[in-house]
C-alpha cells in the first residue's frame, strides 16, 4: 500500500484510541483519514480487515475494560469516558462483548490493590509452566507510556502488517516489556509492540529486537487483556517463591495466542515469559 494511504490508517486508529468518547463516525474518520467519504469505508476494512464501525466498537470497549479493573472511576464515567452517555446502552454494549455487567465485571476482577498493604497472594492462580524457549528475532513498533495503552501500538502494528502483506513472515503476536512499573513511572515505561520474524530486511518504520531463548517460566492466562497485570503479581507473588528459580536479567514478554478481533475476550490465551537463570 502506499505509503499516503498506510498513514491515514495509523492515523484513525491512533484518533480512535485517543479520543474514544469524540465523535467517531464514518464521516468524522474520513475528514482525520483526509478522504472521500464514499469510499473511505471500503479502503479502511480492505486494508485492515474489519469495518470502521467494529475497529470502534471494540477499541471503546478494551479502553473500558482496562479502565473499570485498574482504576476507580465509576461506570458511569467509564461510560462516557469512551462515548456512551447512555448507561444503559454501555452496558449492554459492554454485556456483549465481555459477557458481563461492567459492575459484575469489574467486582469480578480485583485487579487493583484495595490498599496499599496489598498481598500479591490474594490474587487468583495460574497454570504456570517452566520450558526451553527458543531465541526470536522479532519486529516491532516501539511503545513509551503506560503498559495498558499500547494496545495503540498493536493497532498501529497490526494495521502496518495487513498493508504490507507481512502476516506469511510472521510468527506469535509478541509484546516486550522492558521496564517495572514499580520502578519506572508510568509515562517513561517502555515496551514493543510486534511479532516474530523470519524474513530478511526489517520493514521500513519498525524496529528488529532479540529476545534470547532458554529456560522461561510461562504463565497461561486466559481472559481479557485489562487482566494481564494482575497475573503478573500471581506470577512474582505466588508461583516464583515457592518455585526455586532465580530469574534472568532480561525483560518479561508476552505471547499472544489467538486475536481479539474474531476471539471473545474471555477466551483470549496470553503466555506470560519470565526468562530465568
Amino acid at each position: 500500500m502506499a505509503t499516503s494511504y498506510e498513514n491515514r490508517i495509523l492515523r484513525v486508529l491512533a484518533y480512535i484510541h485517543d479520543h474514544p468518547a469524540g465523535d467517531l463516525s464514518l464521516d468524522a474518520l474520513a475528514d482525520v483519514a483526509a478522504m472521500s467519504r464514499f469510499h473511505w469505508h471500503r479502503v479502511f476494512r480492505a486494508l485492515t480487515g474489519e469495518t470502521c464501525a467494529q475497529a470502534v466498537r471494540r477499541i471503546r470497549l478494551h479502553r473500558a475494560a482496562t479502565w473499570l479493573v485498574q482504576s476507580d472511576k465509576p461506570v458511569a464515567q467509564v461510560a462516557s469516558d469512551i462515548g456512551y452517555p447512555n448507561l444503559n446502552s454501555f452496558a449492554r454494549a459492554f454485556a456483549e462483548a465481555y459477557g458481563s455487567s461492567p459492575a459484575a465485571f469489574r467486582k469480578a476482577g480485583q485487579f487493583k490493590p484495595a490498599h496499599p498493604h496489598f498481598r500479591t497472594g490474594e490474587y487468583p492462580m495460574h497454570p504456570v509452566s517452566t520450558r526451553t524457549e527458543p531465541a526470536r528475532r522479532i519486529v516491532a513498533l516501539p511503545h513509551m507510556g503506560s503498559y495498558a495503552e499500547i494496545g495503540k501500538s498493536f493497532e498501529a502494528f497490526g494495521a502496518l502488517c495487513e498493508s504490507r502483506q507481512l502476516w506469511p513472515h510472521l510468527g506469535p503476536v509478541i509484546g516486550l516489556y522492558l521496564d517495572s512499573p514499580d520502578t519506572v513511572p508510568e509515562a517513561e515505561l517502555r515496551s514493543y509492540a510486534g511479532a516474530e520474524f523470519s524474513g530478511e530486511k526489517t520493514p521500513e518504520g519498525m524496529e528488529a529486537l532479540d529476545i534470547p531463548g532458554g529456560k522461561t517460566a510461562v504463565l497461561t492466562y486466559k481472559g481479557p487483556y485489562s487482566g494481564i497485570h494482575a497475573a503478573y503479581h500471581s506470577l512474582f507473588g505466588n508461583w516464583l517463591p515457592a518455585s526455586g528459580e532465580e530469574p534472568a536479567d532480561q525483560p518479561c514478554y508476552e505471547i499472544y495466542l489467538n486475536d481479539p478481533r474474531d476471539t471473545a475476550p474471555e477466551d483470549l490465551l496470553t503466555e506470560i515469559c519470565l526468562p530465568l537463570r
